[in-house]
């Protein structure tokens, strides 16, 4: 049965983000917070030049708010709790950084790939030092099995691939519009499930406010988008993701709810390399959802055709491991 504070964390952050939201975008247009459209995406997308960006900020003032305040008026902040609070706000940071810079200051590329990659490191060492202080177990399951991986120190390591590769596997997929809200809260509304049948109701909470927050954003990122996340969106929502995944020991379970994440950067990937090595492309355009949407699909067609397979994919996912 879902604890009535899980419903308060859903809908108080789904509340909190739209009322913020309007007053939040008039805000970013003052301030010319719009966002620049890269020049080799399809050319369809030009027209949302301008369009605000950074509404991330929104939503995770919305789900940190909310946690904190139900957390500390019902079982208090647990470490779980804790530390994922401080993996949203960290890639958040990142995010912010990198927004700002290329939005404000003008300056295209933002952050540097090895600037953000050293700071996502530094975050993820940071939580596996936590982790490490309440005797966290450092083996990884086998979903649908008894079965385990021992990794002991080794453990930091798969933190780090962890965190930072789905921080990144989020933001390559933030490419359309409500396809990361949608297919985000989807996953973290799975994990909230998984959570409630393992009785953490700390990390439940957590999911199902992030769940809640990004319901209330996809109201203003639907098609047509009227505000965009920004890398402050959805670096936050891949390494928050990434972590809840370790939290509930549910690790390689994320390569099945996060599917269309993992299917968004293997296509990434496997672009470049065959690209360099044959000198050929494999899709029309990489990240994948580009090339469906050159091979004549309506944005709209793209996004809800990926929410689909992200949501049977959870719907797999959570039937095998709790049934």
């Amino acid at each position: 049965m879902m604890d009535v504070n899980l419903l308060i964390g859903f809908g108080a952050a789904f509340l909190l983000t739209v009322i913020l939201m309007p007053l939040f975008i008039p805000l970013l247009r003052r301030m010319k917070f719009g966002q620049s459209i890269r020049e080799e995406g399809p050319e369809s997308h030009m027209k949302k030049t301008g369009t605000p960006t950074m509404g991330g900020l929104v939503y995770l003032i919305a789900i940190i708010v909310t946690v904190l305040l139900v957390a500390l008026f019902t079982e208090g902040l647990t470490a779980d709790i804790l530390i994922l609070l401080l993996v949203l706000f960290g890639f958040g940071l990142i995010g912010f950084l990198d927004d700002f810079i290329k939005v404000v200051l003008k300056r295209n590329l933002g952050l540097t790939s090895l600037q953000k990659l050293i700071a996502q490191i530094v975050i993820a060492v940071i939580s596996f030092l936590l982790l490490n202080g309440t005797e966290f177990d450092t083996s990884v399951s086998i979903p649908f099995t008894d079965a385990a991986i021992e990794l002991s120190v080794v453990y930091v390591l798969f933190i780090i691939f962890w965190l930072v590769g789905f921080s990144n596997a989020v933001n390559l997929t933030d490419g359309l519009d409500g396809l990361v809200a949608g297919t985000a809260s989807i996953a973290f509304a799975a994990f909230g499930v998984l959570a409630i049948h393992q009785d953490e109701n700390a990390i439940a909470l957590f999911t199902f406010s992030v769940a809640g927050a990004l319901l209330g954003f996809l109201v203003f990122n639907k098609y047509p988008a009227k505000v965009f996340m920004g890398d402050t969106g959805s670096l936050a929502l891949g390494g928050a993701l990434a972590m809840v995944s370790i939290l509930l020991k549910q690790e390689l379970l994320l390569l099945l709810i996060g599917l269309v994440f993992v299917i968004e950067t293997l296509s990434v990937i496997l672009q470049v390399g065959s690209f360099k090595l044959r000198k050929k492309r494999i899709f029309k355009m990489s990240p994948i959802h580009h090339h469906f949407e050159l091979s004549g699909w309506s944005e709209w067609k793209v996004v809800t055709v990926f929410w689909l397979v992200g949501l049977i994919a959870a719907l797999i996912a959570v039937a095998l491991e709790v049934l």
